[in-house]
């Protein structure tokens, strides 16, 4: 995505009949979202003296963060790059043998990288839940709810990135291939989706007993 457009000009550009930005950029713009907020109950807790004694640990997680969300945000322009390849392969000529045989291997191989940007955005929410977690048990309990969001958006992100893997995998030719990232990256997807509604259950059980 770029960051230096407004976001009345993304959601324009968003809602127009332009592939990109498409449902994988918004997926990796959702793993943008949740780190910025985790971000945010760092800040949150990190100076207060009721916190004092995670204030350190915080601050690591915080840079952690950070990091995240600029690789989501790089994920989310490798998606709108990718799908614009796929584009470009579909109008290479096709009027000899020789043109078709190598306009269906440029199809394979953008469409084979059209499904790993996504792969590494499931990665990369896969790796963004713990640092919430800690977030959750540690940072400012008042923010509880930011936190959870920011977890929420985290499953958002993995699943989005996961029914673009899926599609893409579909048009494959090479279904053996498709199939091992489908079953590698859809077991990532579960245990994401699963942890995430857990931490989310668990917030609401700690608010309601408050």
């Amino acid at each position: 995505m770029e960051l230096s457009i407004t976001l009345e000009n993304y959601l324009d550009e968003l809602s127009s009949n332009s592939p990109t930005p498409g449902g994988g950029n918004v997926a990796a713009l959702c793993g943008v979202l949740a780190s910025s907020l985790g971000t945010m109950v760092c800040n949150l807790t990190i100076g207060k003296k009721k916190y004092a004694e995670v204030e350190n640990e915080l601050t690591i997680i915080k840079n952690k963060l950070d990091q995240s969300k600029q690789n989501f945000v790089q994920l989310a322009k490798k998606d709108n790059e990718a799908f614009d390849k796929v584009m470009l392969a579909f109008k290479m000529p096709k009027e000899t043998d020789e043109q078709k045989s190598e306009r269906a291997k440029a199809i394979e191989a953008a469409t084979i990288e059209a499904a790993m940007v996504p792969a590494e955005v499931v990665s990369a929410g896969k790796e963004l839940l713990p640092l919430l977690e800690i977030i959750i048990a540690k940072g400012n309990q008042n923010s509880l709810s930011d936190a959870g969001v920011a977890v929420s958006l985290t499953k958002t992100a993995v699943e989005g990135a996961f029914l673009n893997i899926a599609i893409n995998c579909a048009s494959l030719a090479n279904q053996t291939f498709a199939n091992e990232i489908l079953i590698r990256e859809e077991m990532k997807y579960t245990e994401v989706k699963e942890k995430a509604e857990f931490i989310i259950a668990s917030i609401i059980k700690k608010m309601r007993a408050n």
